[in-house]
């Protein structure tokens, strides 16, 4: 079975116990978290929604709060004495796909 959820503003194509890293949720290590879901379907038969599909139940598992690798720029002018060093480190959550369903 696969699904369409949307979360953090982006949309990810998921399935059955697979793991995604997602913009940061509020919730807890081991807390379940559901998601909205725009379309579920397999072999047989597939539910689109418009946009989301309220009948339909897609629940993960929150497994990692933590900060990805960080990401360094530079800025820079010249013939101006301009140089800037800048870093970022984006925080994101893991989470598995642990139930996907349509009531």
């Amino acid at each position: 079975m696969l699904a369409i959820i949307r979360t953090g503003g982006k949309q990810y194509k998921v399935s059955l116990g697979q793991k995604i890293k997602i913009e940061k949720l509020t919730d807890e290590i081991g807390g379940t978290v559901k998601f909205e879901t725009l379309f579920i379907g397999d072999d047989k038969e597939v539910h689109i929604g418009t946009p989301v599909l309220e009948a339909a139940l897609v629940e993960g598992k929150v497994l990692v709060q933590d900060r990805a690798k960080k990401v360094t720029g530079i800025k820079y002018k010249p013939k101006k004495r301009y140089l800037v060093h800048y870093g970022h480190r984006q925080s994101y959550t893991e989470v598995e796909i642990t139930k996907i369903s349509v009531k």
